[in-house]
């Protein structure tokens, strides 16, 4: 799927630089970022969400006391 993107000038030339130094086109580098960071953003905007739910009170939460006993570490 053909996709624009505008980088500024300072990430397009280290990409540039990039892609000179390894003989590999910008396109590779640029597919390898956004698939292996689709997976960390994706990852943080979850944990950011669930934060919010949770302190919305919308999501069951478990005491650390409550934790150790469950584990038979006193409390």
């Amino acid at each position: 799927m053909p996709t624009t993107v505008r980088l500024p000038h300072e990430t397009e030339e280290r990409l540039d630089r990039l892609a000179a130094s390894t003989g590999r086109p910008k396109s590779f580098y640029l597919r390898e970022l956004i698939t292996n960071g689709l997976d960390k953003l994706e990852w943080e905007y979850s944990v950011a969400q669930k934060a919010t739910d949770i302190r919305a009170g919308r999501r069951e939460t478990v005491s650390s006391d409550d934790v150790k006993v469950e584990l038979g570490l006193g409390g």
